[in-house]
């Protein structure tokens, strides 16, 4: 077995004694990556602990099983800042930290580091995610990252490269928030669009376009994910939704055990109140979508998603539909299931196309038109125009309002007290299974996790 792939399979840290300082800070991107350049295949850089990096461009990986890392490997706030921080002229400029895409970089690793996008609050620029890696690649690694606020459109991509790219491995990454919920102005947790790759146990926090993309990707194993939303809607939790560079070819693709969990209210008990609000109007508007219909409605013509696994899943929270299916063939759909309570709410947006029907918000919905040759789970409601299900939230105490809302409304969600108490229940056994799970000590998902409330119709009620 290559020693690249054993080390990628093992995850065991290479040993380093210094770390590189920022001082002088006037070269610094330069200083760090004539040592990536210079030093051949194995080198690792070591990042010092509590220690901000100003980049003015991105660091490059040059040679095979180089890696960059922290000293000592923490995975708390300690761990060194690469700090994206070129100059930005005209919506272009400096949107990556790591580049690892070269033609030369297999089984390079990224680890216990975090990346800081600086967007704060601009509007978004051209160019790539905070980091990038795959291409023309195989064993690649990226585990213990921290990665938000993009300046362009993803946290973190695995390139395709002229889909030769294979075995990346994204694993026990803290990501986001990511993007701004306003009209193009979203942003993906994890993008992946490498075959046979494995993303598993990440916590995604606050994405915004879609919580983890998969751009087709064959042979991928999805699984053990966190994805949660707090202050802005998120459009999708996992979208299978793409054509290109694969064709929509999901064959082999296996989703599985992630939890998705939708917006909660963000008001209080009060008595026995069944209604709650959240006063930033948070839902995950799709928490899985299939096929490119759901997503880009018309665009892609007859174009479909084909052959991936979609099992095991769970949804809590304010969604506008849970699993949603459309141009699809040759899935595999089955027990997904909601947990704690929740709620299906929407309304059309200002950018619907006029008399185009969409259908009710619901857990889980299916067009039969173009939907063929997939097994599924027996709950799935059909219709036959799931083109563009992209709801956006609803004004008013009840999910089945329908008014027009604009950003930064009240949304009316059902909290049920007793069912959010079992909820609360639920949800902390959960992040305590995950976190003896990593054997680390998460802080930044308890801290986040904490207010997040009931807002929610109990799935018995559907």
């Amino acid at each position: 077995m290559p020693f690249n792939y054993l080390h990628k399979m093992m995850a065991v840290p290479r040993a380093a004694s210094t770390c590189e300082p920022v001082d002088p800070s006037n070269n610094l991107t330069d200083r760090l990556n004539t040592l990536l350049n210079s030093s051949g295949s194995g080198y690792v850089l070591s990042l010092c602990p509590s220690t901000q990096y100003f980049l003015q461009a991105p660091l490059l990986f040059f040679s095979p099983n180089q890696e960059i890392s922290t000293l000592g490997y923490p995975t708390d706030d300690t761990r060194a800042t690469l700090v994206v921080n070129g100059t930005v002229t005209n919506g272009t400029g400096q949107s990556t930290a790591v580049d690892g895409t070269c033609a030369n970089c297999n089984g390079v690793i990224l680890r216990n580091v975090q990346i800081n996008g600086m967007r704060a609050g601009a509007l978004p620029i051209g160019g790539g995610a905070n980091i990038e890696m795959g291409g023309p690649t195989s064993g690649q690694l990226i585990e213990y990252v921290h990665s938000w606020d993009p300046r362009s459109w993803s946290c973190l991509h695995i390139d395709e490269g002229s889909s030769n790219c294979t075995n990346a491995t994204v694993q026990n990454n803290d990501i986001g928030p990511s993007g701004s919920d306003l009209f193009q102005q979203w942003a993906d947790g994890i993008s992946v669009a490498c075959s046979n790759s494995v993303v598993r146990n990440n916590m995604i926090n606050n994405p915004t376009d879609g919580g983890i993309v998969l751009f087709g990707s064959p042979g991928t194993l999805v699984e053990n994910n966190t994805i949660w939303v707090e202050n802005n809607t998120l459009l999708g939790g996992i979208n299978m939704v793409d054509v290109t560079p694969y064709n929509g070819d999901y064959k082999g693709v296996v989703v599985k055990n992630n939890t998705i969990m939708g917006g909660f209210a963000t008001s209080s008990d009060t008595g026995s109140a069944t209604d709650g609000t959240n006063n930033q109007d948070v839902i995950i508007k799709i928490g899985i979508a299939i096929g490119p219909r759901t997503w880009f409605g018309s665009e892609y013509l007859n174009n479909i998603s084909t052959g991936g696994t979609v099992i095991n899943n769970q949804l809590t929270g304010a969604f506008s539909y849970g699993i949603a299916i459309s141009s699809a063939s040759n899935f595999t759909i089955e027990n997904n299931v909601l947990i704690g309570n929740t709620s299906f709410i929407g309304a059309r947006g200002p950018n619907c196309t006029t008399g185009d029907p969409t259908p009710s918000p619901a857990a889980f919905v299916m067009d039969v038109n173009n939907t063929a040759q997939s097994t599924t789970q027996t709950d799935f409601q059909t219709n036959t125009d799931g083109d563009s299900l992209t709801f956006q939230p609803t004004t008013g105490s009840s999910p089945s309002t329908s008014s027009h809302t604009s950003t930064g409304t009240i949304v009316g969600i059902v909290i049920g007290v007793i069912a959010g108490i079992l909820f609360v229940a639920l949800a902390a056994w959960y992040i305590r299974k995950w976190a003896l799970k990593r054997a680390e000590d998460r802080s930044h998902f308890k801290d986040t996790r904490q207010v997040q409330k009931g807002y929610i119709r109990s799935k018995e009620q559907f």
